[in-house]
C-alpha cells in the first residue's frame, strides 16, 4: 500500500508539471526574450568588429548589457531544464516503482517553484536601475544600545538574506556601536536585479522585545532606518561636480573590530546642493575609501532621483532621507507575541526566527506585487 500511496504522489507531482507547463511559456513573453536573442546577436557581433574596444566607455556598456541579456536568457533555459529533469524523475520512479526518489522529488520541486516565482517577479522589475546592484545602508534610531542593536540584527538579516540568494556583500562602512550592535554601516549586494528586489526594504524597521540590555526584563521598542540605493557603476550618469562636494578626512572611529581599518584614514563626504553625507572607513587607503563615497553618493542621488520621479540630479531640493520613527515599513514583534507585519502590504510571517535569518522572499514579493497592480 505504501508503493501504490507513493506512486500517486508521483502522478501528482506530474499533474503539478503539467499544469505550471504553461506559465514557463508565459514568462518566456513576458522576459522578451525572442528579441533578447536577437539584441545579443546584434551585441555580439558588434563586439566582434575590429576597433571595437577602441572605444572604452561604450564598450563596457556593450558588454555590460550582453552580459544582463545572456543572464536573463540562461536562466530561463534553467528553468526549463530543470521542468524536464523533473518530469524524467516522476516517470522513472513510476516505471521502476521507486518510491526512493520522492524525497529528492519534493526538494527540487520547491526549488523549482520558487525559482520560477523569482523569474515572475524580475519581469516586474522595469525601473532604470531595477538590474543593478544595490547599496544598503543601516543607521540605529535613538534609544542606545538597544537601537544600535537591533541595526546589527537587521545588517545580519540582509546579508544572511544576501547569501540565500548566492549574491556576494562587499562591507563598505561600518561603525560600531557603544556596547553593542553597530551606529551605521554600509554594504554592497552584488548581483543581477539586487536592486529591483531590496528597493521594498528601503524604510523604518521597527522592534519589539524584551530588552536583553534591560536587567529588570521590561518590553522595549527600537527604531533602525535602513537606505536602499541602486549601485551606479558608470560615472557619467550621475556626474559629481568638485564644486558640489565638501571632502573631509578623519582618523576611523569606534572599535573596529574586524571591519574597520584602524590605521586608515576614513572619508567623509557632503553633498552641498542636497546636504547629502557619507563616509567610509573600512579601506586600507584614503584614496579607496574615497572611491567608496563616491560610489555612495551617486547611488544615494539616483535612489532619490528614481523615488522622487525627476528628471534630472540637480531638481533634488534639500535632504530628502529623514528618519521619522513614525512612518516605519515593517513591525518585527518578538513578545508578548511573535510575528513581523509589513504595513504597506499587511503581507506577515509568524515565524520570526527565519525572517531574521533572511526569509525575506514573501515580504519583497508582496511589495512588487502590489506595484505592479497600482
Amino acid at each position: 500500500m505504501k508503493v501504490v500511496g507513493t506512486m500517486l504522489e508521483f502522478e501528482e507531482y506530474k499533474q503539478k508539471l503539467n499544469a505550471i507547463r504553461p506559465s514557463l511559456e508565459m514568462l518566456r513573453g513576458a522576459l522578451k526574450l525572442d528579441a533578447a536573442e536577437k539584441e545579443i546577436e546584434e551585441l555580439e557581433a558588434a563586439s566582434a568588429r575590429e576597433g571595437f574596444w577602441n572605444d572604452v566607455e561604450k564598450s563596457r556598456k556593450v558588454q555590460k548589457r550582453l552580459k544582463t541579456l545572456q543572464n536573463k536568457r540562461d536562466n530561463y533555459n534553467r528553468l526549463c531544464g530543470s521542468w524536464d529533469d523533473l518530469m524524467t524523475l516522476c516517470e522513472m520512479a513510476i516505471e521502476e516503482d521507486d518510491d526512493s526518489l520522492l524525497e529528492e522529488l519534493q526538494s527540487e520541486y520547491t526549488a523549482f517553484e520558487e525559482k520560477v516565482e523569482e523569474t515572475r517577479l524580475s519581469t516586474l522589475l522595469t525601473g532604470e536601475y531595477d538590474g543593478n546592484n544595490a547599496i544598503l545602508t543601516f543607521h540605529a534610531g535613538a534609544g542606545g544600545t538597544e537601537a544600535q542593536d537591533w541595526a546589527s540584527m537587521l545588517y545580519r538579516m540582509y546579508n544572511m538574506w544576501a547569501d540565500r540568494h548566492g549574491y556576494k556583500v562587499k562591507v563598505m562602512d561600518y561603525l560600531d556601536g557603544d556596547e553593542a550592535g553597530l551606529k551605521s554601516a554600509t554594504i554592497m549586494i552584488e548581483g543581477e536585479n539586487a536592486y529591483g528586489f531590496l528597493k521594498s526594504e528601503h524604510g523604518i524597521h521597527r522592534l519589539v522585545r524584551v530588552s536583553p540590555f534591560d536587567a529588570a526584563g521590561r518590553r522595549h521598542t527600537s527604531f533602525a532606518a535602513v537606505e536602499v540605493m541602486p549601485e551606479i557603476s558608470d560615472d557619467t550618469e550621475i556626474e559629481l561636480r568638485d564644486e558640489d562636494i565638501k571632502m573631509d578626512v578623519f582618523r576611523s572611529s569606534g572599535a573596529g573590530g574586524q571591519k574597520v581599518n584602524k590605521t586608515s584614514s576614513a572619508v567623509r563626504l557632503t553633498h552641498i546642493p542636497t546636504g547629502i553625507v557619507v563616509s567610509s572607513q573600512v579601506e586600507r587607503s584614503h584614496f579607496q575609501n574615497l572611491e567608496n563615497c563616491k560610489n555612495m553618493l551617486r547611488a544615494r542621488l539616483a535612489e532619490i532621483k528614481e523615488r522622487e520621479h525627476l528628471e534630472k540630479i540637480s531638481d533634488i531640493k534639500g535632504v530628502q532621507m529623514k528618519i521619522e520613527w513614525g512612518s516605519q515599513i515593517r513591525s518585527y514583534v518578538f513578545m508578548p507575541y511573535q510575528l513581523v507585519k509589513d504595513h504597506r502590504t499587511e503581507y506577515e510571517n509568524g515565524n520570526i526566527q527565519n525572517v531574521m535569518d533572511g526569509d525575506l522572499d514573501g515580504f519583497i514579493n508582496a511589495f512588487l506585487s502590489m506595484r505592479a497592480e497600482n
